[in-house]
């Protein structure tokens, strides 16, 4: 069959690849809706472990059942699933310490695209459809379910590990899709007073309609000066750092409050080596600074969750879908979007079909 691939570091392609096997408690679905993630740009481009030839790329997904295992009991052939990007191994013994983003390894719990085979195919294998699968709530379209399977819910893992208290500052670095909903994420929490860094003009507006009181342009000076400058010299309540690159953890550090500030990071940052700390605003080593580091919350109750907020009416992501392209053919021009960037642009979804564009 045809699936989007890693071809080896930096190449990307269509090949053919070997159909999906049913497994009992799986299910083999097609997809409906994509998404390309920044995560797939780093796959292909940046400088992460080294992924075996011809990997199908993709963890952003919208898709239907074709087959289901013995096993499952909650998925029947012709629905229409959400596919959550974090997929654990529901039966690792690290589950039962409540490890569920590393159970049986660092990042087994993000196994789509890295791995085992994306959803960029014809058709692709989950292996654990029950507690992993989503069901998409009425009234709930294509658009906001694609966008809760791992924007939303990235976004509201930095909001949640932020320690956000009723009438708290929070800064919010990087408001590409991840960091608008974190703003979301954040005043729903009870921030008060949310400042969001970052300068492409789409990204700001929705910043704004999403919760921000202040969209602050790194190019208008240094951030870390901006906060300290908005907050009477105390700093933030807490950060949530959601893009940017190595400098952005410093920055975080310096502009949260002694005592009882948090750091909350849900960023990749590529490559090897190390990240600054700051001695200084570390209180060096003894500052009572909170710093969080995660990977996005996942799986099928996860995801249901963040369905409930778009049905709801609650958080509205389907504004962040500002190009769309239909057709299988359009993966590529799709991630070359995320990879580049444009500056209209916010999030890609390409459907299988025009139809299915609403």
């Amino acid at each position: 069959m045809k699936a989007f691939v890693l071809k080896e570091p930096g190449v990307i392609g269509w090949a053919q690849v070997e159909e999906p096997k049913l497994t009992p408690y799986g299910a083999i679905l097609e997809p409906v809706a994509m998404a390309p993630c920044s995560s797939d740009v780093h796959t292909v481009f940046g400088g992460g472990s080294r992924k075996k030839p011809n990997l199908v790329l993709g963890h952003e997904c919208v898709a239907r059942v074709l087959e289901v295992g013995e096993y499952v009991e909650d998925f029947k052939p012709g629905e229409v699933v959400a596919v959550p990007a974090i997929t654990p191994d529901w039966r690792a013994r690290g589950i039962q310490e409540h490890n569920f983003k590393h159970a049986s390894a660092p990042f087994s719990g993000h196994q789509l695209g890295r791995s085992q085979p994306g959803v960029f195919s014809e058709r692709f294998l989950i292996p654990d459809a029950d507690p992993t699968l989503a069901k998409i709530p009425r009234g709930v379209s294509v658009r906001q379910a694609l966008m809760c399977v791992d924007v939303v819910t990235t976004g509201f893992t930095g909001a949640e590990n932020a320690n956000i208290r009723f009438g708290d500052t929070v800064v919010v670095i990087g408001i590409g899709p991840i960091g608008l909903m974190a703003v979301a994420g954040a005043s729903l929490l009870g921030a008060a007073r949310v400042l969001a860094v970052g300068s492409r003009p789409v990204c700001a507006a929705l910043a704004l309609e999403m919760g921000a009181a202040e969209v602050l342009d790194y190019r208008n000076g240094d951030v870390v000066e901006q906060v300290m400058e908005r907050t009477g010299g105390q700093g933030a309540d807490s950060v949530i750092v959601c893009g940017g690159g190595d400098q952005v953890f410093a920055q975080a550090v310096d502009m949260v409050r002694y005592g009882i500030g948090t750091v909350s990071n849900v960023n990749y940052f590529g490559g090897t080596g190390n990240l600054p700390f700051p001695k200084f605003s570390g209180g060096r080593g003894m500052a009572g600074k909170t710093i969080r580091t995660e990977l996005a919350e996942g799986g099928r109750v996860r995801i249901e969750r963040m369905m409930k907020m778009a049905q709801y009416g609650r958080i509205h992501p389907e504004r962040l879908v500002t190009h769309r392209l239909a057709g299988f053919d359009s993966i590529g021009e799709a991630l070359y979007l995320m990879k580049d960037k444009p500056r209209d642009l916010v999030k890609v979804m390409v459907t299988m079909n025009e139809r299915e564009m609403l």
